[in-house]
Parts: structure tokens; sequence; C-alpha cells
């Protein structure tokens, strides 16, 4: 689980530094598909990242709209106002949590039960699939995506034979 949200966090940062390069008018144009545009893809993740977590540790939602954080400084720092409970709830991550039950109120007012672990695997699954849509519009921008491969990135250090 930790291995997966360190890949998540490690090309997240990647592109961030890729938006370096790009015009804000580039980052902030509304794109077919997705939430909108790149920079508003890049918000929606860490929202839905911190929301999620937040309601499996029983905590209230975030309200904000992108239209107050609609510049790369403003995600980022976001981003890092975030991390500070997203990561010690991910480090401190532990087989228990697994099955843990999660009940989440459904807007026609039935009651969901999902497992924790499926919870995290969701986050994971959804920042996925959103970098997916950001490596076509860079594309569409003219510039090489950031690698989406797992490999390479040390996100685990192999035993070493002896």
């Amino acid at each position: 689980m930790q291995i997966m949200f360190r890949y998540n966090w490690l090309v997240r940062e990647e592109w961030y530094r890729w938006c370096e390069d790009v015009p804000e008018e580039e980052l902030l144009r509304i794109r077919t598909g997705g939430v909108g545009g790149i920079l508003h893809t890049l918000f929606h993740i860490i929202d839905v990242e911190w929301s999620w977590i937040r309601s499996l540790q029983g905590k209230s939602d975030f309200q904000e709209s992108f239209e107050s954080y609609s510049s790369l400084e403003k995600v980022r720092n976001l981003d890092a106002a975030f991390q500070r409970e997203v990561q010690p709830f991910v480090h401190s991550w532990d087989v228990g949590m697994e099955t843990r039950p999660f009940y989440d109120s459904q807007p026609d007012g039935k009651m969901a039960v999902d497992a924790w672990g499926e919870v995290m695997r969701h986050i994971i699954a959804h920042e996925i699939h959103h970098i997916g849509q950001l490596s076509v519009w860079a594309r569409e921008v003219g510039k090489k995506p950031v690698s989406a491969n797992v490999i390479g990135k040390d996100l685990i250090k192999p035993q070493l034979l002896r």
C-alpha cells in the first residue's frame, strides 16, 4: 500500500516540475475528458486523496473549489499542506486496517459498506487514472509526458544477496 502511495507522490512531484515549463494558459485550458484542465486535474487528485483519507479518519471533508487554487504554486502549497496529514496516515498503515468497515452514506440514503483497503486502493487507482489523462494532454501541448513507469523509482530496495 505504502509503496504505491509513494509512487503516486513521486510521479505527482514530477508532474509539478513538468508544469513549470508550460505557460499558465495551457495549464488552465479546459480539455476533453477529466475534470477540466491539467492544473485542475492535479488539484482534483490531491483533493480526492485528502478527502478519502479524512473520511476514513472520521473527519470532515474539504469544500474548497479549484478557483481558489488556480495556479501551480497554490496547488503545490495545498498539496504540501494536505501531505502533512495524509503521509502519517499512510505510513501508519498496517494489515489490520485492510478489512475495517467504512460506512459511506449514498445520495439515495442507503449506506454502502466497503473495506478500508478497498478505499485506499481506490485512491491509488484514481490518481493513476488521471495521470494517464495528463499524459495525453502533455502530448497535445507538444511535450513529452512524465514517465508512469514504476520500475526505476527506487520504491523498494532489493535485498543484497550474500
